[in-house]
């Protein structure tokens, strides 16, 4: 290993060699699972989490790769949720659940509504940029379990109308407030984190600070429905990482970290390892399940 190799090494994992937040081309993220595995060894990851958002499809394959190459993967799965009461968004991070064919089965729907909604703002966008049609983004969506905004975007890049799919274009299109915007239609998070939990898994809510959702932590604890909260992410300032230690402790809750690695499709760079958590929080996570 070189010299720039080791440093890199050394800044990313010293502190924390756990990366449990981590996508592939299974579902946004633009590398494959194959990459991301051989990136985790390359800088010295000791475990790694696929999380796929609403998919486990890549997991198999990550941990046979990573058996070889000395990383250890935790199964794990992204959920996108709509909790009723607030009526926010809420990602829950699945882990280690022992009754795979629950989840997936839970999650075909999900796959489901987000094709068909992504289907139509691809449509949408074809009638203000005529050469990206809705086929056109369905192949670049070929080795994903679905459609995500990265395969809208990805071809407007490739004809030159922007450099980055994950940027002002993106947000003038297809977010929320984009002018080609189709309502999300998600399960709700009571379904999911019960699911989790019938299944043998996790479940650990992510990114907190992103749909302020500390409130509902502490209710789903009450009720028995979360094992723990990812405090250490990029979108969580220190303030929110704080309040998070202070409901894990209130509450008991496992915490975790990661980086949320999307590869190039992502707004602002989160390398692999660049967020993470500690050895004895995975261990904490197995003894737990």
């Amino acid at each position: 290993m070189s010299e720039k190799q080791n440093i890199i090494k050394n800044e990313l994992t010293a502190a924390n060699p756990c990366d449990l937040h981590v996508h592939t081309t299974h579902s946004d993220a633009s590398r494959t699972v194959a990459q991301v595995i051989e990136y985790a060894a390359m800088i010295g990851l000791k475990y790694i989490a696929i999380t796929d958002h609403d998919t486990m499809a890549g997991v198999d394959e990550a941990v046979e790769l990573g058996g070889k190459l000395g990383v250890h993967v935790v199964p794990g799965v992204e959920m996108s949720t709509l909790d009723e009461e607030s009526g926010r968004n809420v990602h829950l991070l699945c882990y280690l659940p022992k009754n795979r064919q629950m989840i997936d089965g839970f999650l075909e729907n999900t796959l489901k509504w987000r094709r068909e909604q992504k289907l139509e703002m691809a449509r949408r966008v074809h009638e203000i940029y005529p050469l990206v049609t809705p086929e056109l983004v369905e192949s670049y969506a070929k080795d994903s379990e679905s459609i995500y905004e990265c395969h809208v975007m990805q071809p407007l890049c490739d004809f030159g109308y922007t450099n980055v799919a994950i940027g002002e274009l993106m947000s003038s299109l297809i977010s929320s407030k984009g002018s080609c915007y189709v309502p999300k239609r998600y399960p709700t998070t009571l379904e999911a984190a019960t699911v989790i939990r019938e299944a043998g898994g996790v479940p650990v809510v992510a990114h907190a600070e992103q749909f302020d959702s500390f409130e509902l932590i502490e209710r789903y604890a009450k009720e028995g429905l979360l094992a723990g909260v990812e405090v250490w992410h990029p979108r969580n300032g220190t303030e929110s990482r704080q309040r998070l230690l202070e409901i894990a402790k209130k509450c008991d809750l496992l915490t975790t970290g990661g980086s949320d690695f999307h590869g190039q499709y992502t707004k602002k760079p989160h390398p692999l390892g660049f967020c993470g958590c500690e050895i004895a929080d995975v261990e904490a996570m197995l003894a737990r399940k």
